[in-house]
């Protein structure tokens, strides 16, 4: 067992930001979030659970907006999402480059672990490109002692439980301090927190360094591009907004999160959420 430490409060590298009528979804399925233990806050964000049983013939459709993170859960229930490999309960999702719906029915229960930005790259030593759009048994990203002790479903009924049993785990693999993914973790709190950076080059120019640095970090811990991790925490940012009732100008809006004119706002706002801007405000 790792020894416990007191909490902290490290700087955040990604939102809760993200879910599409989150409204809705809390009367469809319970939600929790709590902090990890700083033993592996160089590579974990936090510790996430979800729980439902939903009446026979009923369902609900989660749509989320993707992050540049990655996910290590352990997922059971009657009616497993599309997409996962035969027989297998203990999964790495790696980062989603669009929309991710997942028709939620019957009952079922999922532990995560939400890794950092470049998190589980750094801690492996593999290459996330590898895992980008993709979901794969753990068993190919981490070694067999850690999916041994995290793969038994009865675990997913106490979460408290499998996050404490994953935070030893992936402690255990020790890996060593990386000062690459110390500098990929700054970028993306200061393009999380800062609403001022609106492209590549600000972000750079902020870091003293050039745009294709960045290009080349991000590739390789991340498995996408710093452009497309920035526009991914505007949209949320755009998001939020509407969900929490913006009733202005749509171009205001897009001006405000780094859009030259409402027409490309809206284009990319269609293609990453299903709908434009309008018709989510309308509820559409």
């Amino acid at each position: 067992m790792v020894a416990r430490t007191k909490a902290t409060d490290p700087a955040r590298t990604a939102s809760t930001a993200g879910i599409l009528r989150p409204d809705e979804l809390a009367r469809h399925v319970e939600l929790r979030r709590w902090p990890c233990d700083p033993a592996v806050d160089r590579w974990v964000e936090n510790h996430w659970a979800l729980r439902w049983d939903l009446p026979p013939g009923t369902g609900h459709q989660s749509q989320t907006l993707p992050h540049p993170t990655c996910s290590l859960t352990l997922e059971v229930g009657d009616h497993t999402r599309d997409g996962l490999p035969p027989g297998e309960t203990l999964l790495v999702t790696g980062v989603v480059t669009r929309r991710f719906d997942v028709e939620i029915r019957g009952s079922g229960r999922v532990v995560g672990v939400r890794f950092r930005p470049g998190g589980l790259a750094a801690l492996t030593g593999a290459r996330a490109r590898d895992w980008v759009d993709a979901v794969v048994p753990a068993r190919e990203v981490l070694p067999a002692e850690v999916c041994a002790a995290l793969a038994e479903p009865p675990l997913a009924e106490a979460p408290e439980r499998w996050a404490a049993l994953a935070e030893d785990a992936l402690a255990s693999v020790g890996a060593a301090p990386d000062e690459r993914h110390d500098l990929l973790l700054a970028v993306c709190a200061a393009m999380l927190d800062d609403h001022d950076l609106l492209a590549v080059a600000d972000v750079a120019e902020r870091f003293a360094t050039t745009p294709r640095t960045l290009q080349r970090l991000f590739l390789d811990l991340v498995g996408v591009g710093p452009k497309w991790v920035l526009g991914r925490y505007r949209m949320h940012d755009a998001v939020a907004e509407l969900d929490a009732g913006f009733e202005g100008p749509l171009t205001d809006l897009a001006h405000r999160w780094g859009w030259y004119d409402q027409a490309h706002f809206t284009r990319d706002f269609t293609a990453l959420v299903g709908v434009t801007p309008g018709r989510y405000r309308d509820r559409g």
